[in-house]
């Protein structure tokens, strides 16, 4: 019986590139993350259903609320849903990202009123604080969204090609943060 040995084709590497690593840690926590944002939101049960409640940080009471659990529970249906259009504004690549301010702005705008202990009404006239914000997304999406058509039209390019030409793939958070500012 002859042996045969098995010549080596080329030397890869079984492990990940060090780009490549960084991605999976970096996807594995924004998963992981999102997975647990149902226990996130169950924490408010954790808050005592009382008016006024002494803890290490201090006395807090509720005015408006009369119950901390309310509060917890009404500032935990606006933390939670922010905190996802967070993570989907800074993984997308999609040419529309920006569309993705606007409900931001609602949610960010609906905590503050939630903290106001004076206001009788969370959703109170919300929709006078967004305009400015609108005004400025909605025609930039409008002139994204004409200029793709407008290249479909010279061009015998597909959709996807068009959308993958408009990705915008910064190099890390912060140039990502510095894209909305």
């Amino acid at each position: 019986m002859e042996s045969k040995q098995q010549k080596s084709r080329s030397r890869e590497s079984k492990f990940l590139e060090p780009a490549d690593r960084k991605n999976l840690v970096l996807g594995s926590v924004i998963a992981t993350l999102i997975a647990i944002t149902p226990y996130l939101f169950s924490l408010h049960e954790s808050v005592p259903d009382v008016k006024s409640w002494d803890t290490f940080f201090g006395t807090y009471e509720s005015k408006f609320y009369e119950s901390l659990f309310v509060l917890a529970w009404t500032l935990t249906s606006k933390i939670i849903p922010l905190f996802l259009l967070f993570i989907w504004i800074f993984t997308c690549r999609h040419w529309w990202y920006h569309v993705l301010l606007v409900p931001i702005a609602m949610y960010f705008y609906q905590i503050i009123v939630v903290l106001d202990d004076d206001l009788s009404f969370a959703d109170n006239n919300q929709i006078f604080y967004l305009i400015p914000i609108m005004a400025i997304i909605i025609p930039s999406i409008y002139l994204i969204r004409a200029r793709i058509f407008n290249k479909i039209n010279e061009v015998n390019k597909s959709m996807e090609e068009l959308e993958e030409e408009m990705k915008l793939s910064p190099k890390n958070f912060w140039e990502k943060v510095k894209d909305y500012f």
